[in-house]
């Protein structure tokens, strides 16, 4: 795993995707990890199987008892509550 900073990237974007060949590079912002670069085969072999919610959504018949009943309990109104009076003594 190698980190570099967000400037270090844009001074050295070949270096960078160098060492993308051996791991996964995290970029930083500010000190924090902002991106990650890595191989289209690293990215492919992990995301491979995994399908989007429209490709759920579009789906045919049931995806599961519990998908069902939360796109239920989205369809139905929503719920009015009368707001409680708030103590500020």
């Amino acid at each position: 795993m190698t980190t570099i900073t967000s400037r270090r990237f844009n001074q050295d974007a070949s270096g960078a995707k160098r060492a993308a060949a051996a791991g996964p590079v995290f970029i930083t912002d500010r000190g924090r990890p902002a991106h990650v670069l890595m191989t289209i085969d690293e990215y492919r072999r992990l995301t491979a199987g995994r399908k989007s919610m429209v490709d759920l959504l579009a789906m045919e018949g049931p995806v599961s008892d519990d998908f069902d009943e939360l796109l239920a309990d989205i369809r139905e109104e929503p719920r009015r509550q009368t707001p409680r009076p708030v103590d500020l003594d």
